[in-house]
């Protein structure tokens, strides 16, 4: 099968295993994407895939880091850096450590160099699995945000450690200088060329959108797109990380959109095209892991004689002592510094033992650990096989679907007992953030016509009741955002409770009133379609300008239903 068709097929997987999770809730969507590629390429006439690990990080790996660092809110990231740092950075380093260790005494067979390759290769979470999994499991949100930015640094330290891991293998030296000194390299080089990549774009995106305005929006983002490929293959010809300059690229990526609030066009074009992007290779990812779950296993049972138990314990016992490594250095290592934070009013979570264990057991491996195993050379300098390789992608392999079938059942289980949050942050900014719009919006309609009509007395007229009209709307939006504290109620406010809530009622109708309202001239607007009344091209503008006021109205309406709650 051509490359194309490969291709085609797999994108064509992960679109139908998205829609198949939406009547398996219960099953998380990487097992259900691992399983249908298992499946797909089991039998004999099955479909094998040839799978080249320099062309899977570069096809796959660098626009799904960019988002990441694109979407991850920038103030927990940088509030949080303290543990942030210590799980990507001295976790990593204890986890080769360790488990390397570890592997040696389970498997003596496995020479200690390569034992420390698979603690490398297993040590780094995935962003695009710990995502996929925690996403709608109600994992607190300042807890989400450290893992994400676990994720998105500690796949250069893992990196880093499992190619001086394979060289002292390969040449059976190794030097702690020259160790830290390639990591700094890799590391800080790879941050610095996104970060100049990303710069650059912003400056040359602002330069031509400050003559064209929104006509350009369809190239800027087809630009965009290509930005974290661009970052990843620069960085890898320069020799440093293209993972963390794909990251990098979509940080400043970020910040430099914070400056274009007036590009309407571009930036819904740009939110549903990565969208689609991620969908569709968070699919591809884990497809493509499944496909390559039967070769891998044949090759490791016929080295194993056919005692499947043996190597499937093995991967057991690695995922286990993984994930107890990893509860070590929680508890000891970083459980200081998410105090800190807590008190410090930058995380609502206090650290407990139930949190502490819902964070070990998010840390799920994926894409990176399976491309990073395949990268193990075949053969040694001096032309031998290199030793364990076969066993080493296998019990990586294992150590991947152990992490996420035990971060799939424990992870509910454990948020379960974790204790109510409240009100989320994000709830909160999100409606302090609207009152503060709406007020600046009153602000605004209040002041005095300006311009060469305002000496018209009919246009003054006018002007003063279509800003009536509006303020009204604005207020009415106040009455249904502005809630007082409970606690420090007067006497007073508490008799007027279910006054402003019977207000609010007759708002929330409104609203849904003016929704039906749209579907119906969407629907007349069809009718005179059909009836050859209006063409597709007037059909499409005037269809858009419905669409853009539904997506506002159903964010205004969900606000709304919060706002009200339940009857008391």
């Amino acid at each position: 099968m051509h490359t194309v068709e490969l291709v085609l097929l797999v994108l064509l997987l992960g679109a139908l295993t998205g829609i198949v999770a939406r009547y398996l809730r219960a099953i998380p969507l990487p097992l259900i994407q691992i399983a249908l590629g298992t499946l797909v390429s089991w039998p004999q006439a099955g479909l094998h895939i040839a799978f080249d690990p320099e062309l899977f990080l570069a096809l796959f790996i660098p626009p799904l880091l960019f988002a990441d660092g694109w979407r991850i809110p920038k103030r927990e990231f940088f509030a949080l850096r303290a543990p942030i740092l210590r799980l990507a950075l001295g976790l990593v380093l204890f986890t080769v450590l360790g488990l390397g260790e570890l592997i040696h005494w389970i498997i003596p067979d496995i020479p200690l160099g390569v034992a420390f390759a698979l603690a490398a290769v297993v040590s780094p979470t995935d962003a695009v699995a710990v995502s996929a999994i925690t996403r709608n499991l109600g994992m607190p949100a300042r807890t989400m945000h450290v893992l994400e930015g676990e994720s998105l640094l500690n796949d250069a330290s893992g990196l880093v450690a499992l190619k001086f891991a394979v060289a002292a293998t390969l040449t059976g030296a190794f030097s702690w200088t020259a160790a830290v000194r390639e990591f700094l390299w890799i590391a800080l080089g790879g941050l610095a060329v996104g970060a100049l990549l990303g710069w650059g774009f912003a400056v040359a995106r602002d330069t031509v959108t400050r003559r064209v305005g929104d006509v350009a929006a369809t190239q800027m983002v087809l630009l965009l797109v290509l930005l974290p490929f661009a970052a990843y293959l620069l960085s890898e010809y320069v020799g440093v990380s293209g993972i963390l300059a794909a990251v990098a690229a979509g940080v400043t990526t970020n910040f430099a959109d914070l400056r274009r609030g007036d590009f309407v066009v571009e930036r819904m074009q740009s939110e549903g095209v990565w969208t689609m992007m991620e969908s569709a290779f968070n699919g591809a990812v884990f497809l493509l892991l499944g496909l390559q779950l039967p070769s891998i296993v044949g090759r490791t049972l016929h080295a194993a004689g056919g005692r499947c138990w043996l190597p499937a314990g093995q991967a057991v016992a690695i995922s286990v002592g993984l994930l107890g490594l990893r509860w070590i250095w929680l508890s000891l290592g970083v459980r200081g510094s998410l105090w800190r934070a807590h008190e410090r009013g930058r995380m609502a979570e206090r650290p407990s033992p139930a949190l502490i264990l819902a964070t070990t057991l998010a840390g799920i491996r994926g894409a990176v650990t399976l491309a990073g195993a395949l990268s193990v050379p075949l053969l040694m300098s001096g032309g031998a096989l290199f030793p364990a390789r076969d066993q080493l992608v296998f019990l990586a392999t294992g150590t991947i679907l152990c992490t996420l079938v035990i971060g799939s059942i424990g992870l509910p289980l454990v948020l379960r007992h974790l204790p109510p949050a409240g009100e989320p942050l994000s709830a909160r900014e999100d409606r302090e953030a609207r009152l503060a719009a709406c007020r600046a919006a009153i602000e605004f309609l209040a002041r005095p016509p300006q311009g060469a009509q305002a000496g018209d007395a009919t246009w003054r007229a006018q002007h003063q009741e279509a800003a009536g009209r509006l303020t009204q709307d604005y207020r009415k939006r106040i009455d249904m955002l502005d809630t007082p504290d409970a606690t420090q109620m007067t006497e007073a406010q508490a008799e007027l409770r279910e006054t402003v809530r019977q207000r609010r009622q007759r708002y929330l109708i409104e609203m849904e009133l003016r929704l039906d309202a749209l579907h119906i001239e969407r629907h007349a607007l069809y009718a005179e379609r059909h009836a050859h009344r209006i063409n597709d091209e007037t059909l499409r503008a005037l269809v858009a300008e419905l669409d853009l006021s539904e997506v506002s109205l159903r964010r205004r309406l969900a606000s709304a239903r919060r706002a009200l709650g339940p009857k008391e």
